[in-house]
């Protein structure tokens, strides 16, 4: 027999199986030496008073073990001999449209920039020891995309067509725990997800598909309004190839080149508004104590915990984005001469500190108002320019860059200190690995976001006390949130506005917000790309 019930329990009642049993056993008058497995299909911590609980949905097995999967399983067919298509970039937006190509009986051509996730970790180690950026293969560029080594969380507030939970069980059918499917803010975890990314590879391969590493797109093949293939450059021995195909193109967030070669070949994108700020570095204890309303933190059965904080300043959104309970902040340049950083969290969240993106709403107006000041020369002064946002992006990392010039090492200020416009003269200790130095942030950033940010910090600290504080510290300069443009496409095709067998995808296209909405732009942009080659007779 199977039972479902909804429960709301204390931590310790939620911990294990065999404590929610018990509490089954107390609450709901099973016998417990009947209970031959308990499943949880959905997990959220309510603490929002004094006293935390955890809200379980739960299935009971009685007298008879799982019949079903904890699952559901997709099954990919060998796809070696059918019609390809060319997916630039092996994000979670290339990847799942690859897998999703296969899934419908094509033959996905993955073209990757960057490295495979082993070869990338030897890279990323490099800009913590020796500060060294490679461009090609960084914690934005390479097999995984941006979010495999920045965290892996799933949350999305996603609201297109396609299914969120199918893009979870991927993730579990290649590896990923099945506390995903439950949990109301899933994560894989920084140390876990490149592994499940190499399995979602294997899967292309096993089934008959290409995966070729350290390879550039350069430009779009065009024939009479219809894309036919990409131009390529293989970056390890620097010769040229064409690959032939319909294209889906994921190139991620930072992939500038290719928005300038868009651009430059007149195809259209438009500038698209983004989010700028800071990585915020709390102690993860004293975020424990706020959330959780206890001096003692999170205690025994409780996991680091999570905020989220957004208000309207001036018309324009303040708000904590991608927030990283028990992690690290990471360097994010793609080049020299820039620092951005990024948080990531391990899957156990046990660090020392907690940071958050704290970001203000940018638009391409307040770009225009900026382009005559002193402090912002962007090229391109024309409220017209597609390619605005991004070069604020660009002005503002290499600023950044400006305020040490010691490589990676980033401009930081404690919260309380901006806030009040001082100097921080000494800086408390960080996950940030290249180092820290001491900056007025509220003197070089743009007026229009420092002020924001220091009213939205205010009213934070009114909503939780003690989150405004000068044990917390602020590193710049987060400006990855989002792409700076979007690459106009039709709504119904998802092909690009003018030119047939194109079909802009995920979050470097403008159209996804992290890991889970990419995925599922990725299955559709591929669900029509296999219309679109069934209409041609492909």
């Amino acid at each position: 027999m199977m039972e479902e019930y909804q429960l709301r329990v204390l931590p310790q009642q939620a911990f294990s199986e065999q404590a929610i049993i018990d509490f089954l056993a107390k609450d709901k008058g099973i016998d417990a030496r009947t209970v031959t497995h308990v499943r949880i299909l959905k997990r959220s911590i309510d603490a929002r008073q004094r006293t935390v609980f955890v809200n379980l949905k739960v299935r009971v097995y009685i007298n008879e073990p799982p019949q079903d999967d904890e699952y559901i399983r997709t099954v990919y067919p060998y796809v070696g001999e059918k019609p390809q298509v060319i997916v630039v970039g092996e994000g979670p937006a290339g990847l799942f449209a690859s897998l999703k190509l296969i899934e419908l009986g094509f033959r996905p051509v993955v073209l990757e920039r960057g490295k495979d996730v082993h070869e990338r970790k030897k890279d990323l180690s490099l800009i913590t020891k020796i500060q060294k950026v490679d461009g090609e293969s960084n914690y934005c560029f390479g097999e995984g995309g941006a979010g495999a080594f920045s965290d892996g969380k799933l949350y999305t507030r996603s609201k297109k067509r396609g299914s969120t939970d199918k893009i979870l069980n991927v993730f579990c059918q290649h590896g990923a725990s099945t506390s995903i499917l439950a949990d109301a803010h899933p994560h894989i975890g920084t140390d876990k997800l490149p592994r499940v990314i190499e399995n979602m590879r294997n899967t292309i391969l096993n089934s008959g598909g290409e995966v070729h590493f350290q390879t550039k797109m350069v430009s779009l093949v065009i024939r009479e309004n219809c894309v036919t293939g990409v131009e390529a450059i293989d970056l390890q021995n620097n010769s040229n190839k064409i690959f032939h195909g319909p294209v889906i193109l994921a190139t991620g967030h930072s992939g500038r080149d290719i928005y300038r070669y868009l651009a430059d070949a007149g195809i259209e994108i438009e500038s698209k508004g983004i989010a700028v700020g800071v990585r915020l570095e709390h102690p993860s204890e004293l975020i424990d104590q706020i959330q959780y309303h206890n001096k003692n933190g999170r205690g025994k059965y409780l996991p680091a915990a999570e905020y989220s904080f957004v208000n309207q300043i001036d018309g324009r959104g303040v708000y904590s984005f991608c927030m990283c309970p028990g992690g690290f902040v990471i360097p994010a340049a793609t080049g020299p001469q820039q620092i951005v950083v990024n948080g990531m969290s391990p899957s156990n969240r046990g660090t020392r500190w907690s940071n958050s993106g704290m970001v203000v709403e940018v638009r391409p107006d307040d770009i225009y108002a900026l382009q005559n000041t002193k402090k912002y020369s962007i090229e391109g002064k024309n409220k017209n320019d597609v390619l605005s946002i991004m070069r604020f992006q660009e002005e503002l990392e290499r600023n950044c860059w400006l305020q040490g010039n010691i490589r990676q090492t980033a401009p930081a200020q404690r919260m309380g200190d901006f806030v009040n416009n001082r100097l921080s003269y000494d800086l408390p200790k960080s996950s940030y690995t290249p180092g820290l130095i001491s900056s007025p942030l509220h003197f070089w950033m743009p007026k229009f976001i420092v002020e924001r940010l220091q009213q939205g910090f205010r009213n934070f600290g009114k909503m939780s006390h003690g989150f405004l504080t000068n044990e917390a510290v602020m590193i710049a300069v987060e400006t990855r949130t989002s792409s700076p443009v979007r690459i106009l496409r039709d709504k119904e095709t998802l092909q690009h506005i003018r030119l047939h067998g194109l079909f802009p995808c995920g979050e470097g296209a403008g159209y996804a917000g992290g890991i889970v909405s990419a995925g599922v732009d990725g299955e559709r942009c591929a669900t029509m790309c296999a219309e679109y080659m069934t209409a041609i007779g492909m």
